[in-house]
């Protein structure tokens, strides 16, 4: 991989993967479109530190207080019932699922799933469930009322995400819109939930570069770029998304996915792309 490409793809990387867009999709989806080699799931996998990185900055307050109070309730019984100290245990329970399916499927992630047919439908998809959350959501429930329930179901959503295309974001908050949370709220859990699935999967995939048995040629200097750059525009694009829903809707995203995957799926067919 050229340093061109690591700064492209970096950029890429920053700017998709907190908008509802599919980060993971971009990242197969501008390689074809540009003649370049798909970068593989790895690469998506590490970058996303970079970005998971930018969370950590964005809302070091509230995970520092999550944190602090979650394991002072492990001593002390009276904590338990504080929100911050329950959050801490919705984000562990949202993150059992995309652990399990991330493990049990990894070969078929890291193959047959980066499809750019498989891509460009899951693009459009999801697009047309977040539609329908759009116009079936309450949009009554602020982040102070995230329960148990909401950790399982937009963990849950969260999981659906290993495949290319359907978006981390996109899911977890259609599924935050579906429980009725308002715009800002599902976005800010969808954040936080992030932080332990994308830690412990670019790490997962980090040992065989920091071994010497990387799966692909990408080069560390490429990787470091890459990852540095999804830094800097991710922490960009989380302060654009939670300004921007809070007096906005999510169409913009709707129509971007499903024109993207319309043009995805055509250009694929017809051979234009590979």
């Amino acid at each position: 991989m050229s340093i061109l490409e690591a700064i492209v793809l970096g950029i890429v990387q920053g700017l998709t993967e907190f908008l509802p867009v599919s980060s993971t999709g971009h990242l197969r989806i501008v390689p074809a479109f540009l003649g370049w080699e798909d970068p593989g799931a790895a690469f998506t996998a590490i970058t996303q530190l970079g970005t998971v990185s930018a969370v950590l900055l964005y809302f070091r307050d509230d995970l520092w207080r999550i944190a602090r109070t979650w394991t002072r309730s492990l001593r002390d019984a009276s904590l338990r019932k504080d929100h911050d100290a329950r959050m801490g245990w919705y984000i562990i329970l949202g993150t059992i699922p995309i652990s399990i399916f991330g493990f049990v499927f990894r070969e078929t992630i890291e193959g047959g799933a980066r499809s750019l047919y498989l891509i460009g439908s899951t693009l459009i998809v999801l697009g047309l469930v977040l539609l329908a959350a759009e116009k079936v959501a309450r949009r009554d429930r602020s982040m102070d009322d995230v329960g148990a329930r909401d950790g399982f179901v937009v963990g849950m959503a969260q999981a659906l995400a290993l495949v290319p295309g359907v978006s981390r974001s996109g899911a977890t908050i259609t599924a935050g819109l579906l429980l009725g949370l308002d715009r800002a709220a599902a976005a800010r859990f969808s954040f936080l939930l992030s932080v332990p699935a994308v830690v412990l999967s670019g790490l997962f995939e980090m040992r065989d570069y920091v071994g010497g048995n990387a799966p692909d040629d990408t080069g560390l200097v490429a990787l470091v770029v890459a990852t540095a750059l999804a830094f800097v525009v991710g922490y960009a694009s989380i302060a654009f998304l939670l300004r921007y829903l809070a007096s906005h809707s999510t169409y913009v995203f709707v129509g971007y996915r499903v024109v993207l995957g319309v043009v995805v799926l055509s250009l694929t067919a017809a051979g234009v792309i590979a």
